[in-house]
């Protein structure tokens, strides 16, 4: 009988779960070139164990973009979904996640590109909408455009005020999960 290699032990996940949060948080108050040592205080572990889970800032943000996607895919997989579900999550992200606007905005990169095509799918995937897929991921890019202000409540207000510029109803704003 063989033992699993290096299980994962219980508190590993919990600090890296306490990390993921607290990147998120962090990186949105102060944007992508925060400090690391913000967030391991916030999350209240020491500085070796942020770098143990994330060795630079890059691997922190891919870790909260990919945590922000797979909400977004589980939303949009609830057989009730519908498009303004899936925007209220997107738009709470937005306003929650400095990176994940990063990512809206950049695109280009192949693991941005790589997320950017999971949120089309998860959106493709929705009953159907009279938006277009395509149309709906510009309209996401256009309004994360709008993201700015100093605390969430002026960062939601102002993403929702470019989607009711645009004509698309969001749902509730929340993470979705």
């Amino acid at each position: 009988m063989t033992s699993p290699a290096n299980p994962i032990r219980s508190d590993a996940v919990r600090n890296r779960d306490l990390l993921v949060a607290a990147g998120r948080e962090v990186l949105a108050e102060q944007g992508l070139d925060a400090p690391m040592s913000a967030v391991a205080k916030r999350a209240g572990v020491g500085q070796g164990t942020l770098y143990r889970h994330f060795p630079d800032r890059l691997s922190l943000a891919s870790a909260v973009l990919e945590e922000n996607v797979r909400d977004i895919e589980q939303v949009a997989a609830r057989p009730e979904a519908t498009l303004a579900d899936v925007l209220g999550v997107v738009t709470w992200q937005m306003v929650r996640s400095t990176a994940f606007v990063g990512i809206v905005r950049l695109g280009g990169e192949a693991s941005s590109q790589h997320l950017a095509d999971r949120v089309h799918t998860a959106i493709d995937g929705l009953p159907e909408e009279t938006h277009g897929t395509d149309d709906v991921m510009l309209a996401i890019a256009m309004v994360s455009g709008a993201v700015h202000g100093p605390t969430p409540e002026a960062r939601e207000a102002a993403v929702r005020r470019a989607w009711d510029l645009l004509g698309i109803e969001i749902g509730p704003v929340t993470p979705g999960v």
